[in-house]
């Protein structure tokens, strides 16, 4: 089931970043939840590929997916051979994907959750930030996933993990069918995927409803609405901690968009 939280205060708002299990096993406030901010509450969880192709997203996406690496190879020849490293670089660079953006930092997803292309509208609407626990996904795995985390010891899964337990989306979508679903860790091909503590999940074909299967199959799932009056303070929170747009999209391009909205 999915927990609504309404943060209207900087308090309630501490909360949300703090918010850390503390493990006796480890002797440390350790969890693994990570969250995705978007700038309107009214937005659902969506791929990118749902969005562009809609219900032609199954004939679609592989089509794609096979042009854009004929012609992304000669800058990156280590994604032949691996669709996994496909879909990461192209979801990296705006390709329609399977995949749905997350990031270990709350902060991280706060900054989205601020980032309004017009600042004119950022007190007309509220704003959402997601969490989902990857322990609890990945718990409901199939066994031979599970294995795959056991062997490593790890409870996320690097590509390279990935590939050897899942070879293609069509044994992925035969596997997970709407009712599972991977978190990966991408490696750091640029910076940015490391400045945005960058995480993927891997969204089976049928699962059409993201948030219908959050509410049914977790208990950990939390959804923070942000009242639009506190927008522009949380914006000037983030701006004063350095999570800023030259933060974490690094390079001139960071820069610019700083500029632009400081200015």
């Amino acid at each position: 089931m999915i927990r609504n939280i309404r943060i209207e205060t900087m308090d309630q708002l501490m909360e949300l970043i703090g918010e850390k299990t503390y493990r006796p096993e480890l002797k440390r406030y350790r969890d693994l939840c990570i969250y995705r901010g978007e700038c309107d509450s009214g937005f659902t969880l969506s791929t990118s590929l749902m969005r562009n192709c809609k219900s032609l997203s199954r004939q679609l996406e592989m089509p794609m997916l096979q042009n854009f690496t004929k012609y992304a190879v000669m800058e990156k020849p280590m994604i032949e051979g691996n669709v996994w490293q496909q879909l990461i670089l192209g979801q990296h660079h705006g390709l329609p994907t399977r995949l749905l953006d997350w990031s270990f930092s709350p902060l991280m997803a706060l900054h989205f959750s601020t980032a309004e292309q017009d600042l004119d509208r950022m007190t007309e609407h509220d704003s959402v930030v997601w969490r989902i626990d990857v322990h609890e996904l990945h718990e409901l795995l199939p066994d031979k996933y599970r294995k795959i985390m056991n062997k490593y010891h790890s409870t996320v899964f690097s590509v390279d993990m990935f590939s050897e337990a899942c070879r293609s989306p069509e044994e992925y979508d035969r596997d997970m069918k709407d009712e599972r679903m991977v978190v990966i860790e991408p490696p750091s091909i640029d910076r940015r995927i490391i400045s945005q503590y960058s995480f993927f999940s891997v969204v089976p074909i049928e699962m059409t409803d993201i948030v219908g299967f959050l509410n049914e199959n977790t208990q950990n799932t939390a959804r923070y609405v942000i009242a639009k009056e506190l927008r522009w303070q949380i914006r000037d929170f983030l701006d004063h901690q350095n999570i800023t747009e030259r933060v974490v999209y690094p390079g001139l391009d960071g820069i610019s968009e700083w500029l632009g909205r400081h200015y």
